[in-house]
C-alpha cells in the first residue's frame, strides 16, 4: 500500500491524504479545502490530484471547512462512497458545508458581475447546496473508541482529540496479503486542560504516523488564563475608554469558548454589566449544535451542568440575525463586545466591524486564533499604520491586541504529551503536515530528538510505500 499527501503539506489548510491498498481500495482521510492562499486558492481546491471516482471511503477528523470543506465536491466530481466522522463531526459538517456553499455561490455571482462587464466568462463555483444536500447522506457515525469494520480490510477507531467538538484521531488497521498496518492521523490536535473539551486521549501504538504541526515551535500561555485576559481588555475598551472590542472568532470552537468564559466571569461575579453581541448565524448555528453533544465536555463542565443548565448564556448576550441588525451594530455608541466570524477576519461580517471601528482610539480589535499568512488577521497583528480592506485604506489607530492561551491547537509541549502513548522504537514512520514550513522543520527537529528515527515532511502530492 501506499499514502499519499494531497493537502496541508508545507501549509495549514487543504488537509487531505490519500491510502492507496494493493488491492485498489482507496481511504481518503478528511477532504480539506484550501483558505486564505490569495490568487492561488481557487485554483488550489478546482484538482484534487486524484480521481474522485476512485475513492471508496473518506474518514474526517473534525469538521472544520479546512479538512472537510471539499467533500461537496468531491460529490459532485464522482464520488459515491461512504464518509465516516463522529455523530458531532457529522451534525457540525452540515451547517458548516451548507454556509460554505453559499459563499461559494454568492463569491462566483459576484466575480461573474464584474467579468461581464470585462466580457469575459463567468466562473462557477467549486459547489452549490445541491452538491451539499447529495453528501449528507453519505455519512455514517461513528463513535469514540469503538472498533468500525468497513470491510475486511479496513478497521476504523476514533479517539476524542479536544479540538473542537467531535474532532478525532483516526486510527486504521489495514489489511494486506496475511499482514496488517496501522496508521493513526492526528487532525487536528487539542490543548491538554481545556476549560471546556476533554484533553486528546491516548491512541494504539502506530506503525505510522501523520501528525498536524501548526505550533510545532511555540509554547502557549497557560490555557486557563484566557477568561482573566479576556476581562482585562473588556474592561480597558469598553469600561475606561467607552469603546467596541471586536473579537474576530471561529463559528466553531472559538466562539463558544469565548461564549463559556463570559458566563464563567459572569458565574464569579465579574463580568462587566453591558452588551455582548455574537453577530454571525453560523456561529449561533453552531453553538447549538455544540449544545446536543455536550457528553463531550470534560468532567469539570459536567459538574457545572448541575447549577447552570447554559454554559454559553449570561446576561447582555444578544444573538445578530439579520443583515440589518449587523449594521445597526456599526453605528452603535454606546460600548459592547462583538463576537462575529470570521476568525482570520478575511471574510464575513466581522471584516464590516472591523472597517467601522479601526479608525477610532477608543476601540480594539482583539485576536484570539490562528491568521493564515497573507489574511487580515495575520496583517493586523503586524501593528501596521495603515490597512487595505475591501480596497480601501484605512489608518489604524484601534488598539490591536492578542490573547494566544486560547489556541485550539496543541502547542509543542502538548504535541510531545499527545505522542508519549507511542513507543516510538515500534514506530516507522512519522509524517508531518499541517504546518507552516519553518515551523514543520524544527518540529522535525524536536521529534528526532526524541527519539523517532524517521520524520518525513511531505511534498504536495508525494507518495510512500507503507510496508
Amino acid at each position: 500500500m501506499k499514502i499519499t499527501f494531497h493537502g496541508a503539506t508545507k501549509t495549514v489548510t487543504g488537509s487531505k491524504h490519500l491510502i492507496t491498498l494493493d488491492n485498489g481500495k482507496n481511504i481518503l482521510l478528511d477532504c480539506g479545502m484550501y483558505q486564505g492562499l490569495g490568487v492561488d486558492t481557487f485554483g488550489l481546491n478546482s484538482d484534487f490530484g486524484f480521481n474522485p471516482q476512485d475513492i471508496n471511503y473518506v474518514i474526517l477528523s473534525h469538521a472544520h471547512i479546512d479538512h472537510s470543506g471539499l467533500i461537496p465536491k468531491l460529490v459532485h466530481d464522482g464520488f459515491k462512497g461512504r464518509i465516516f466522522g463522529t455523530p458531532a463531526t457529522i451534525d457540525l459538517a452540515e451547517i458548516l458545508l451548507l454556509n460554505s456553499a453559499y459563499i461559494q455561490e454568492t463569491d462566483a455571482a459576484y466575480i461573474n458581475k464584474i467579468r461581464r462587464n470585462e466580457n469575459k466568462k463567468p466562473v462557477k463555483p467549486l459547489y452549490c447546496y445541491e452538491d451539499v444536500n447529495k453528501a449528507i447522506p453519505l455519512f455514517e457515525p461513528v463513535e469514540y473508541k469503538s472498533p468500525y469494520f468497513v470491510d475486511d480490510d479496513i478497521e476504523i477507531q476514533l479517539f476524542d482529540v479536544g479540538h473542537i467538538i467531535g474532532s478525532a484521531t483516526i486510527f486504521l488497521k489495514l489489511k494486506e496479503k496475511n499482514r496488517t498496518a496501522s496508521i493513526a492521523f492526528s487532525g487536528d490536535v487539542g490543548r491538554y486542560g481545556d476549560p471546556l473539551l476533554k484533553s486528546p486521549q491516548r491512541f494504539p501504538q502506530a506503525d505510522y504516523i501523520i501528525i498536524e504541526s501548526t505550533y510545532g515551535n511555540k509554547l502557549h500561555d497557560d490555557v486557563n488564563s484566557y477568561s482573566d485576559g479576556l476581562k482585562k481588555h473588556i474592561v480597558k475598551t469598553c469600561m475606561e475608554k467607552r469603546g467596541k472590542l471586536i473579537i474576530p472568532a471561529f463559528s466553531v470552537g472559538r466562539t463558544q469558548e469565548l461564549l463559556f468564559a463570559l458566563n464563567e466571569l459572569e458565574l464569579n461575579r465579574e463580568l462587566p454589566d453591558m452588551e455582548y453581541f455574537v453577530d454571525s448565524p453560523l456561529s449561533i448555528e453552531a453553538t447549538e449544535v455544540v449544545k446536543k453533544h455536550a457528553r463531550y465536555f470534560n468532567k469539570n463542565v459536567q459538574k457545572l451542568f448541575l447549577i447552570d443548565n447554559d454554559v454559553f448564556n449570561f446576561k447582555g448576550l444578544h444573538y445578530i440575525k439579520t443583515v440589518e441588525e449587523s449594521k445597526k451594530l456599526n453605528s452603535k455608541k454606546e460600548p459592547c463586545v462583538i463576537i462575529s466570524a470570521s476568525g482570520m477576519a478575511e471574510a464575513g461580517r466581522v471584516k464590516h466591524h472591523i472597517a467601522n471601528s479601526i479608525g477610532e482610539k477608543r476601540n480594539t480589535i482583539l485576536m484570539v486564533g490562528y491568521c493564515e499568512a497573507g489574511s487580515l488577521g495575520a496583517r493586523l497583528k503586524q501593528h501596521p499604520d495603515e490597512i487595505g480592506i475591501f480596497g480601501e485604506k484605512f489608518k489604524v489607530k484601534a488598539d490591536i491586541e492578542e490573547i494566544n492561551s486560547m489556541s485550539a491547537h496543541a502547542d509543542y509541549g502538548d504535541l510531545s504529551q499527545y505522542l508519549a502513548c507511542q513507543n516510538y522504537d515500534l514506530v516507522k514512520k512519522i509524517f508531518i503536515v499541517h504546518g507552516e514550513p519553518e515551523v514543520q522543520k524544527e518540529f522535525r527537529k524536536r521529534l528526532i530528538k526524541k527519539g523517532f528515527y524517521d520524520v518525513v515532511i511531505p511534498e504536495p502530492h508525494q507518495s510512500f510505500d507503507i510496508k
